[in-house]
C-alpha cells in the first residue's frame, strides 16, 4: 500500500470518529502533529484583566510554587496544518490557589510566577514546564495565551483541560485542597463554551505529573 500523502493523512484523521485514538494519535504523529485532534483554527478569547508582559523567555514558570507539575506544549500551526516556526508564545494562568501574579488586589505585585514566553523551533512547538492551574469564583480551568508572528499579535485564547482530570488532581493533590467546591466546569463557562471542544488539551500522565498538548492554529 503505498504512503499515505500528508495532506491524505490530515483528510483520513478528520473524518475518523473520536473513539478511534490509536489510529488518530498515529495519523496525527506522522502529519506532524502533537495531538490527535485535527488542527483547528482556534477561537479568540477575552484577554482577561490579568495579563503583563514581563519579557521573561523561559521555559520554567514555576518559581518554586506548589502543584502538581504540568508539562505544557503548544504547537502553532497555519491553516494548512503546518508548523510555524519563529512564532512567539506567551502563556499567564493563576497558581495552585488561584492567584495571579503581578497585581496588588491578589497580594502579588511585582511578582512573575506562572508567566513566560517561549519561541517555537521548526515543529512549530512551545515547551513549558508549570503547574496544573488552580481555580478562582467564576472561572473553569485553564491557560491563558498568546501567539506572535513577526511582533504582531494573531491570537489572543484560552486552554482548557477535561474535567475529569481536574477532578482527580484537586482530589489527590494537597495544594489545591481547603478552597470548596468550584463553581465553574467547561460545560458552564461562557468562555470555555465560546472557544469549543477543540480548545480542550489533551491530557497524559508524565514522569513527574501530567503533559497537556494543544495545537493552536492561526490564521495568519
Amino acid at each position: 500500500m503505498p504512503a499515505l500523502s500528508r495532506r491524505q493523512m490530515l483528510t483520513t484523521l478528520a473524518a475518523l470518529p473520536l473513539s478511534a485514538l490509536a489510529t488518530r494519535a498515529a495519523l496525527a504523529q506522522e502529519a506532524g502533529l502533537i495531538t490527535g485532534n485535527v488542527c483547528l483554527i482556534q477561537r479568540a478569547t477575552t484577554e482577561g484583566p490579568y495579563y503583563i508582559d514581563p519579557g521573561l523567555i523561559r521555559a520554567d514558570v514555576t518559581e518554586g510554587l506548589p502543584g502538581l507539575p504540568l508539562a505544557l506544549a503548544l504547537q502553532v500551526v497555519d491553516a494548512d496544518c503546518r508548523p510555524m516556526e519563529g512564532a512567539r508564545v506567551d502563556i499567564w494562568h493563576c497558581d495552585a490557589t488561584g492567584r495571579y501574579s503581578g497585581y496588588a488586589r491578589e497580594n502579588t505585585a511585582g511578582e512573575t510566577f506562572m508567566r513566560g514566553t517561549q519561541v517555537t523551533r521548526a515543529g512549530g512547538v512551545a515547551r513549558f514546564k508549570t503547574i496544573y492551574p488552580g481555580w478562582y469564583r467564576g472561572r473553569a480551568v485553564h491557560v491563558h495565551y498568546k501567539v506572535w508572528l513577526n511582533s504582531r499579535e494573531v491570537l489572543t485564547s484560552q486552554l482548557f483541560f477535561p474535567e475529569a482530570v481536574t477532578d482527580q488532581v484537586y482530589e489527590k493533590v494537597a495544594a489545591y485542597g481547603g478552597r470548596g467546591t468550584r463553581d465553574r466546569r467547561n460545560e458552564t463557562d461562557r468562555i470555555a463554551q465560546g472557544a469549543g471542544d477543540g480548545a480542550v488539551a489533551a491530557v497524559k500522565n508524565a514522569d513527574r505529573g501530567l503533559q497537556a498538548s494543544l495545537v493552536a492554529g492561526v490564521a495568519a
